[in-house]
């Protein structure tokens, strides 16, 4: 804008002072040319006088004095005298104007080219007393080198005059594009420097109203966005149509492990570079939406690849990471857990069923029955136990836990020490409790299917003569049950897996003991809805269960 005016001020006061030049030349020359033509009549006049006293021969006396050129011309137009070319050379000036006029008026001029003299020439003519006529003639070009000098000193003003605009509208640019530059756009209403510029301030004040309206309702959503986001477990990236990270969330960065602190402008395969989520990712790229679950960092996420189109141009895609390990888990528990149950169930009643097959087939001897019968009982048993603890499980995982009580776990420990007191007795095993009365907030029916399954464990798997400890105590803020028994232990490689459905010890050996396989996944249920803590120590000789309860 500031070379603009500039440049406009300078065109426009370099175009006046060429105009100004012009006319003050053209002035000039007209005023030197009006100025040559009253000293040539002049002359006319005075030449005129001193012919008609001097005859001819005064001519030839005052040419050289004049400096223009002298014709004496008679009536019938013949040239008598010409102070330039021959008399008797030229033709004759009867058809010239100024001669025709002279002749008609007394005084007679006209200004013409000359071929002769090859320049633009005027004339001025006056008649004499005799009816010859005298004729002073002046060349252009004598006015123009009269001017000559005026000319050049015009030029030279122009050219000061133009360096002198040229400096001022630099000033005068700088002057107004000042207070311009200084506006406060962000009070365009107080910067009314100019009243042209009112108009324009007030749009600006609008538009910025608008533009500050539009940018809180571009922040809000996009806190909102990044509120939903941030917040969300599922990963979430977008890329552009290179690949190249345009947004994420934090889940996004974890899942991938990546180990930049802002991945955004950098390419999706320098987070992760597995065969499987590059094929994800490129799939979506190219237009095709696409799920995988994917190994990430050692976890199982599944990622939902969408392409971004424009019309049918792909701009981009959205990637969805969700973290489904412990969904994975969860349905290989399930797998598992149908084929035990299956396996759990199916053996009783395969044993039912082929019993009862025989007598109805009349097979079975009359002594035998008695066993085949009692061997059905015990299945049958069996399976209404196995029922029982599925039941348990069921309802501790999916039913609403029961109303908490104020519950004494010493009182606890020695109500199921007396309920196991005939299998403890039938075993050779001797059962004590130990410790002081200490009270919890619990759900007793859970509290007491998890101390009747530990101490019926400590029972079964114990030695002949062996022996279980029941202990109450304080630990800080907490009551710690123990159950500590002298029997067969537990490998260390198995302890982890000791508290999953169905899993036994050394299956084998383990199926000989009965027991349905539920007993510890009881247990570890119940704790978790206590707020409570359980572990094993063991060996190969007696093991110790700890469950560590908040007071």
């Amino acid at each position: 804008m500031k070379r603009k005016i500039f440049r406009f001020a300078a065109l426009l006061a370099a175009l006046a002072v060429l105009i100004s030049s012009v006319l003050i030349t053209a002035a000039a020359y007209n005023d030197f040319f009006r100025t040559i033509k009253r000293e040539v009549a002049a002359q006319a006049s005075y030449i005129r006088l001193g012919l008609e006293l001097g005859g001819e021969a005064y001519l030839s006396q005052i040419e050289r004095r004049t400096g223009h050129r002298l014709t004496l011309i008679a009536a019938d137009g013949k040239v008598l005298f010409d102070s330039v070319s021959d008399p008797a050379q030229m033709d004759n000036h009867l058809s010239r104007e100024e001669v025709r006029e002279a002749l008609e008026t007394g005084v007679g001029e006209s200004t013409r080219y000359s071929s002769t003299l090859r320049e633009q020439t005027y004339y001025s003519a006056v008649k004499l007393s005799d009816g010859s006529i005298l004729r002073v003639a002046s060349s252009m070009d004598s006015v123009l080198a009269s001017y000559n000098s005026l000319f050049w000193l015009v030029a030279l003003i122009a050219l000061a005059v133009t360096a002198l605009s040229a400096l001022i509208a630099s000033l005068v640019t700088r002057h107004i594009v000042r207070p311009i530059n200084a506006l406060d756009l962000d009070h365009p209403e107080n910067s009314a420097i100019y009243d042209e510029l009112v108009p324009l301030l007030s749009r600006i004040k609008e538009q910025r109203g608008e533009i500050g309206r539009q940018m809180a309702e571009l922040d809000q959503r996009r806190a909102e966005f990044s509120a939903i986001t941030e917040n969300m477990d599922e990963g979430f990236l977008i890329l552009n149509r290179e690949g190249k990270v345009l947004s994420h969330n934090k889940s996004a960065l974890r899942l991938l492990d990546a180990q930049l602190s802002s991945p955004v402008g950098v390419h999706i395969l320098a987070l992760n570079r597995s065969e499987p989520f590059r094929d994800v990712t490129e799939a979506a790229l190219a237009g095709e939406a696409h799920e995988r679950i994917v190994e990430l960092a050692g976890r199982q996420c599944q990622v939902f690849a969408s392409p971004v189109k424009n019309e049918s141009a792909v701009q981009g895609a959205v990637l969805l990471l969700m973290d489904v390990t412990e969904k994975q888990e969860r349905e290989k528990l399930r797998r598992e857990f149908t084929a035990n149950v299956s396996h759990e169930l199916k053996t009783p009643l395969t044993a039912i069923s082929g019993y009862a097959e025989i007598m109805m087939g009349g097979l079975a001897k009359p002594e035998d029955v008695p066993e085949f019968l009692q061997s059905i009982y015990s299945e049958t048993q069996r399976l209404i136990a196995l029922v029982r603890d599925l039941m348990l499980l069921s309802k501790l995982e999916e039913d609403a836990p029961p109303a908490r009580e104020r519950i004494d776990l010493l009182a606890l420990a020695e109500e199921t020490a007396s309920r196991l007191s005939a299998n403890a007795a039938a075993r050779g095993v001797d059962v004590s409790v130990a410790g002081k009365a200490l009270e919890i907030m619990g759900m007793r029916s859970v509290l007491e299917e998890m101390a009747y399954n530990l101490l019926e464990n400590a029972i079964k798997y114990n030695r002949p003569g062996g022996s279980v400890t029941i202990s109450i105590k304080k630990a800080g803020e907490r009551a710690v049950l123990t159950v500590t028994d002298t029997g067969i232990g537990i490998p260390k490689a198995e302890q982890a897996r000791i508290f999953e459905r169905f899993y036994r010890v050394e299956k084998s050996r383990s199926r000989a003991i009965e027991g349905t396989g539920l007993g510890l996944a009881i247990v570890k249920h119940g704790a978790l809805l206590h707020g409570a803590q359980v572990s094993v120590k063991s060996g190969s000789a007696g093991s110790t269960f700890t469950v560590r309860f908040p007071m």
